[in-house]
């Protein structure tokens, strides 16, 4: 059993300058963002931080607009009519043009651009392809400009429901670019509240395992469920699933030891909660498969 990285996910975080210097001093080595975060300052905010320390790397996403880049788009021209007062938008003009304020605002190329959400106002199967292809080859010219060094998609349910899979993506993708497209990674929420994919990689099958396989890194967002699970698994929880375990290494080692996921997105914002999160999910040995199995079973049930 391997252990996935920690990184820094800025959608909850209380503080992103704090929060990025803090969780960098702990040893995260990747931080990941969006435009539309933090009230549409989550990128600028990063920029010194990104600009002082050169080797973190950084992802970022494109899809979802605020009030404020929805009105810049719009006045830059590159917002369709019928996106308009729609808040979401995955055109190739839009994309290009997002790709290009990102880069500015982060101060450096991102290492993966996610599409946001693709599947939201849940579209039928061959628009959704068609949106994702349309997309894909947005990016691959992103790639080719220097906008991006790669790309992937970051969903809250796609890949849960089965509307976005690892096999159709690769399809797309390869669509998109060929056999040298630079489609690289996937994000899904990942946790005890709904431990499906956890269960399946298990049993080696599923999304993580088909991305596994793929080489396609996996990004775990909400791995607290936004600290939802802090509340449901007590000590006593967490010693009644598996003796003498802390409820943290319970909810946050059980995704981190989850087959297939490369890094686990936490939005902690002081140093108390880095340290906390590495010794439970990193510094102790990782669960092994049986002791997995119990946990996941026992929140299935």
């Amino acid at each position: 059993m391997t252990l996935a990285e920690l990184a820094l996910g800025t959608y909850r975080t209380y503080g992103v300058v704090a929060a990025a210097r803090t969780a960098i001093e702990q040893g995260v080595r990747w931080i990941d963002t969006a435009p539309n975060y933090q009230y549409g300052t989550a990128e600028k905010l990063l920029f010194p931080v990104l600009e002082r320390f050169p080797s973190v790397r950084v992802s970022t996403k494109v899809g979802l607009l605020d009030e404020t880049r929805q009105a810049k788009a719009s006045a830059a021209g590159v917002l369709t009519s019928s996106r308009l007062g729609k808040k979401f938008s995955l055109d190739p003009l839009y994309i290009a043009w997002q790709a290009r304020m990102s880069r500015t605002d982060l101060g450096r190329t991102p290492d993966v651009t996610f599409i946001h959400n693709p599947e939201i106002d849940e579209p039928s199967e061959k628009e959704l392809d068609d949106r994702i292809l349309r997309a894909f080859e947005a990016l691959e010219e992103c790639c080719a400009q220097g906008l991006t060094k790669s790309y992937g998609v970051a969903t809250w349910r796609g890949l849960h429901d089965g509307s976005i899979t690892i096999d159709r993506l690769l399809e797309l993708a390869f669509k998109a670019g060929g056999g040298s497209n630079r489609f690289a990674a996937i994000q899904l929420p990942l946790s005890l509240i709904h431990p499906k994919p956890i269960a399946d990689a298990l049993e080696n099958r599923g999304v993580l395992i088909d991305a596994q396989a793929a080489q396609v890194e996996v990004f775990a967002s909400a791995p607290l469920h936004g600290g939802e699970l802090l509340d449901i698994v007590t000590p006593e929880v967490a010693r009644a699933v598996l003796p003498e375990t802390h409820p943290l290494r319970v909810v946050l080692g059980t995704v981190a030891a989850t087959p297939g996921v490369t890094r686990v997105l936490l939005s902690a914002s002081t140093y108390k909660h880095w340290k906390a999160a590495y010794r439970y999910a990193r510094a102790l040995p990782p669960f092994d498969p049986s002791d997995l199995r119990k946990i996941v079973d026992a929140f299935r049930s």
